[in-house]
């Protein structure tokens, strides 16, 4: 196959694709991979099929093409070509929750010289990095990374990768619990797709939606979580989006959860942990295990709450998900103090302290905790937030988290 029947067959899987013609588009673009002699031809079919599978939760298959385009991509001796593939490759590792991986094959890209098309890259591998970060529960290190990434996309005039960001910075604003910003977030996210996603795909509109109604949810605006709910779910289904179904089916349980309706939201938690475990989205399962294990506590079926608690932690732990072993932490020391066993509940106080202190998740001007409760926060420049009121109160002539990293222990 030559290089002028390769682009033709490309963009015939493309409008296939674009015609919800998955499986027809797929293997038009497998045919061009074994057929094709262009390198470069190959490069642009494996890229398709990297960005199909993703969109499908088939991310073991996203991650197989994604290390074919690194060994086309040395083959083509072209920079930008290389940093294209190790962003697919850092992309595929963070969907499969390997996020020490994905930082350090976005480092890698970032460390790399091409021109002026590696540079137009750089926000979206801050974005990939920013998420890593986030399922590491590093805050400052996330923040930092999706500021940059919002930086590319105004730099850029890119509104697509300013949309992403900010429906992550409202995934990271629902962790640390300042719901207004989490709302915020989204619905810029939402405002850019009337204003720009003529041509977009209907993708980023359910991604603001979602986004929009988890942080409805938290608001206890349950009504307007549902219509979002819906409408992103609705999407997903056209468009044979199985990960964000299963955010939906998550968030649905969720909502039936807060207003009490265990028994609505028991097969809601069932349905998702189907497709997460389908996927490989192990984040997805600890939400999942978390939203069952209060389900249970409402119910006062404890030692059925402990069993999703104990499945939780080691998939918490072994993500490296610090908010997720916090949370199981102060579910245990409830259930415990219930129960009256108070060993088991002293040594969850201190292993929630501990996690607490690890991710520095208080405010260093009043020392009380962040995530708590929901509280309006702010970030000075070096990505360090506080409360806001206490940066209102006692204003700050530089970072009083930075000045004491920068104190060399032995001063002290």
């Amino acid at each position: 196959m030559g290089q002028d029947q390769t682009k033709q067959q490309i963009e015939k899987g493309l409008h296939l694709y674009q015609s919800n013609q998955t499986e027809k588009a797929l293997r038009v673009w497998m045919r061009v991979l074994e057929k094709s002699a262009d390198p470069a031809g190959r490069f642009r079919v494996l890229g398709c099929l990297i960005t199909a599978h993703a969109e499908m939760g088939r991310y073991k298959d996203m991650l197989k093409f994604a290390v074919v385009q690194i060994d086309t991509a040395r083959e083509l001796e072209d920079p930008d070509y290389l940093t294209e593939s190790y962003l697919n490759l850092a992309r595929s590792n963070e969907k499969l929750c390997e996020f020490q991986k994905t930082i350090s094959y976005c480092k890698t890209c970032l460390n790399m010289q091409g021109t002026t098309v590696s540079l137009q890259l750089n926000g979206q591998v801050s974005l990939s990095m920013g998420n890593a970060f986030l399922g590491l529960s590093i805050f400052q290190k996330a923040l930092e990374c999706f500021e940059k990434a919002l930086r590319y996309a105004h730099n850029n005039d890119d509104k697509m990768l300013e949309c992403r960001v900010c429906c992550s910075l409202g995934n990271f604003y629902a962790q640390i619990k300042d719901y207004e910003k989490a709302l915020f977030f989204p619905c810029k996210a939402a405002e850019l797709v009337n204003d720009y996603g003529k041509g977009w795909s209907l993708k980023y509109r359910a991604m603001s939606q979602y986004h929009m109604a988890v942080a409805y949810r938290k608001l206890g605006r349950l009504a307007d979580a549902m219509d979002c709910c819906e409408e992103s779910m609705k999407i997903a289904l056209q468009h044979g989006d199985r990960p964000l179904q299963a955010l939906c089916l998550l968030c649905f349980a969720d909502i039936h959860r807060s207003r009490k309706d265990v028994q609505t939201a028991f097969p809601r938690y069932d349905s998702s942990m189907s497709i997460m475990t389908e996927i490989g989205n192990r984040l997805g399962l600890v939400q999942v295990l978390l939203g069952m294990t209060k389900c249970w506590m409402i119910q006062k079926e404890l030692d059925k709450a402990l069993e999703s608690i104990e499945k939780a932690q080691e998939l918490a732990e072994g993500l490296g998900n610090k908010l997720g072993l916090l949370k199981l932490h102060c579910l245990c020391e409830r259930i415990y103090r219930t129960k009256g066993q108070q060993q088991e509940l002293r040594d969850h106080v201190v292993k929630f302290h501990e996690c607490v202190e690890e991710m520095e998740l208080y405010c260093g001007m009043c020392g009380e905790s962040i995530g708590e409760k929901n509280n309006q926060l702010q970030a000075l420049p070096c990505s360090h937030f506080f409360h806001l009121k206490c940066l209102q109160t006692n204003g700050t002539r530089g970072c009083p988290n930075c000045r004491r990293l920068s104190v060399k222990p032995g001063y002290v």
